[in-house]
Order: C-alpha cells, then sequence, then structure tokens
C-alpha cells in the first residue's frame, strides 16, 4: 500500500509549476523566444561577484574532504556564528549561533518549524494572497490552515479579521513580508497591529501562539520601503530565511531557521527544531553553500534590475486599464482578472503565449501572478500582446 495523501501531491504538481513545465514544452515548439514566460520565481539577477569568488576560493584552497562533509546537524558553527552577527548587526536582536538551524532553503525551514511548533489538529493562520504551498506544509505538520483575508484595497492585513480567526487550537500563524504572490511590503502599522492582536490572543487564551516570519524576499525591496524584523516587535517569532532571492541561489537550497531569543521556552524551541529537522531528515545542509553564505554573508543582488521591471511592467498595465497592486518588493505583480474570472484570463493570455499563474490556490480568488524576474527585453517584447489582451477586454 501507499500513501494516498502522497500520491495526490505527486501526480498533481502546484499549478506554478504546471505552468512552468508548461513553458518549457511550447517553448520546444515555437522557440523560448516566442513564449512570454512570467510563471515562476526565478531569478534573473545574477548572484553578487563574491559568490563565485567564494565557491572558487573553497574549492580551490580548503581541504576537499572536510569541505564536502558534514557538519554539524544543525550547521557548522562558523556558518551559524556568521549569521548571528550578521542578525544582530542589521536588526539588533540578540540572536546567538545557538538559534539558528541550517536549511535547505525556505521550504525546508518552514515544513521544520511548522513540524516543530505545531500539534495534530491545531491550527495556523494564513494570510492571503499567501503561496499556495503553505496549506501543503501546513496539513503535512498535522494543522489546519486558516485563512485571513486582507485589507481589499491596499493588501495589508486586517488585523479585525485575523482576531476573528483566532481560536483555542490557533498555534501560530505565517508572515511572509515582502509577500509573493501580491509584492506588497506589510507596514510598520500593520505588523504593530498584528502584534497587538497575537498578545492580546495569548492572554486570553492563555498558551503562545508563534509568528513564523517568511522572508526570502526581505532584500528586495525599492525605494526607501523597509522591511520590519519581526523579532523586535514580537517575543514568539520564528524567522524562515532563504539565500535564493537575495543572493539569486534558489538552485543551491540554503537558508536558516532563527528563534527569538525572547520567545517563550526559547531552548525548547530551539530543541523541536532540531527534532522535528531530525525527524524529516533534513539534517546538514549542503556543506559548501553553508561556507558560501559564511563568506558572503552580507553581499546582496542588485535589486535595481527587478525596480527596472517593476517601474516598466506595473505602468504599462495600469495604462492599458488593468487593475494591479503596486508591488513595493519582491519580483511579481498581483493582477486583477477584467472578468473577475482568473482561468479564464489565464487561457486567453495562454492563446496569445503570455503565461502567469491564477491565484485562486494563493487565498484569493480573481487574481494572476506575474513574475517580472526575467530579462528586461522579454517584458519589452510581451507589451503587445498585454495590450492587445486588454483591447479584448475592453480596457482600452
Amino acid at each position: 500500500m501507499i500513501n494516498e495523501k502522497m500520491l495526490a501531491l505527486g501526480s498533481r504538481r502546484s499549478i506554478i509549476r504546471e505552468i512552468f513545465e508548461y513553458c518549457k514544452q511550447r517553448a520546444a515548439v515555437i522557440g523560448a523566444e516566442n513564449v512570454y514566460d512570467f510563471s515562476i520565481g526565478n531569478p534573473s539577477v545574477a548572484p553578487p561577484p563574491e559568490v563565485n569568488a567564494a565557491a572558487i576560493r573553497l574549492l580551490t584552497e580548503e581541504p576537499s574532504v572536510a569541505l564536502h562533509g558534514y557538519t554539524s546537524a544543525q550547521g557548522d558553527l562558523s556558518v551559524r556564528c556568521a549569521i548571528a552577527e550578521h542578525i544582530q548587526k542589521s536588526f539588533g536582536a540578540a540572536v546567538t549561533p545557538n538559534h539558528i538551524y541550517m536549511t535547505c532553503g525556505a521550504a525546508a525551514s518552514l515544513t521544520i518549524t511548522l513540524k516543530a511548533l505545531l500539534r495534530e489538529g491545531e491550527e495556523c493562520v494564513l494570510f492571503a494572497p499567501f503561496f499556495t504551498e503553505y496549506r501543503v506544509f501546513v496539513e503535512n505538520a498535522g494543522g489546519r490552515p486558516v485563512v485571513s483575508l486582507p485589507m481589499p484595497d491596499t493588501f495589508q492585513i486586517d488585523p479585525c479579521d485575523l482576531a476573528s480567526r483566532i481560536t483555542e487550537k490557533t498555534a501560530a500563524v505565517i508572515l511572509n513580508s515582502p509577500n509573493n504572490p501580491s509584492g506588497v511590503v506589510y507596514t510598520e502599522e500593520t505588523v504593530r497591529a498584528v502584534c497587538r492582536v497575537l498578545e492580546e490572543k495569548q492572554r486570553e487564551l492563555g498558551h503562545p501562539i508563534y509568528l513564523i516570519a517568511d522572508e526570502p524576499y526581505r532584500e528586495l525591496v525599492f525605494g526607501d520601503v523597509s522591511v520590519p524584523y519581526l523579532m523586535n516587535y514580537y517575543d514568539n517569532t520564528v524567522v524562515c530565511y532563504s539565500y535564493s532571492k537575495a543572493l539569486s541561489l534558489p538552485g543551491e537550497r540554503i537558508g536558516y531557521i532563527a528563534v527569538s531569543p525572547r520567545a517563550e521556552g526559547s531552548e525548547s524551541v530551539y530543541l523541536s527544531v532540531c527534532g522535528a529537522g531530525r525527524s524529516l531528515g533534513y539534517v546538514c545542509a549542503p556543506s559548501l553553500f553553508q561556507k558560501v553564505v559564511r563568506d558572503t554573508v552580507d553581499a546582496r543582488v542588485d535589486v535595481g534590475i527587478y525596480k527596472k521591471n517593476r517601474d516598466l511592467l506595473y505602468g504599462e498595465l495600469t495604462r492599458a486599464g488593468y487593475e494591479c497592486v503596486r508591488p513595493d518588493g519582491a519580483f511579481y505583480l498581483f493582477v486583477k482578472a477584467p472578468s473577475g474570472d482568473a482561468y479564464e484570463f489565464y487561457e486567453r493570455a495562454k492563446a496569445r503565449e503570455l503565461l502567469f499563474v491564477p491565484c485562486d490556490d494563493f487565498g484569493i480568488t480573481g487574481y494572476v501572478r506575474i513574475a517580472y524576474c526575467v530579462d528586461h527585453e522579454r517584458i519589452e517584447r510581451a507589451l503587445p500582446a498585454f495590450h492587445a489582451l486588454a483591447q479584448e477586454y475592453g480596457l482600452s
């Protein structure tokens, strides 16, 4: 016998991956230059030069047996020291190496953290719109996802709606900022309101509610926008981080979990994270790239390239009559389907070789996500198709 739930997950990819695979098949037929693929959040900006330099130095100068060998289960100590120091320096949070657990990217960080914090049947609040795999991660940890709807105009979190979703079974909430799929950055005012609700509910219910900060896009913000560091606002915080976007290393699968030293029973929370990593088989993240990020912990990609793409796409689509959520971070544009039907909009766009993701599985219906982490030329070549589609809907 096999696990029927796992069979169902394996038989049907996420909608993002389904479209990404279709893009590759279509490109093989008509040429990649004729397919306008905006489906997946695969960074188009090269890693900072320091990253390749660090990898080359490590590969040529370090003893190969040690370099490619196992590290401690929770990660190499020198790596955890470098990350803890970076957090202290950047955000003023008193994190130590014994609050850091190295992971295979943000997905592993989230699955480990949820496994560590949720007991069977407990609830985890997801702020819509949210990355579609959150549901899978929560359910796999034995929890039940509960969706909180945002403010309709700004897509900021609605603290009143959040309060209405919390029950005696609520164990955690996941907050993702900058947000995938909307590109919205939650303001300090929003963060403070969320924290007030959680603190009030903790007192009322008599048990901790953990705030899981999913932060792979933290550094991808435009202009003077800043992302509040949640450990500084709420004690029971666990940060899930990935270098996939900040260093353009999605395929290397490297990230970390940071437990707030001020969390209730922080040592037990950290040990539970270690135990969850062990139970899931996520011990010893890739050793080479642990050391690469140690040596490049302050490096960052050029976000100006993404801003240039954002400005072009947002400007052209809004001028064409589309309703778009203005993104202050990440590399996604959240666009309202002109007919109100995201899948109908997707199919019409697909006929023009425009490929993006309908977001009904992201907790909000009637929107699509356009990933603009592509070369600038692709956006320019796709604009006539976007304008023709707008005319088809009578937008312009």
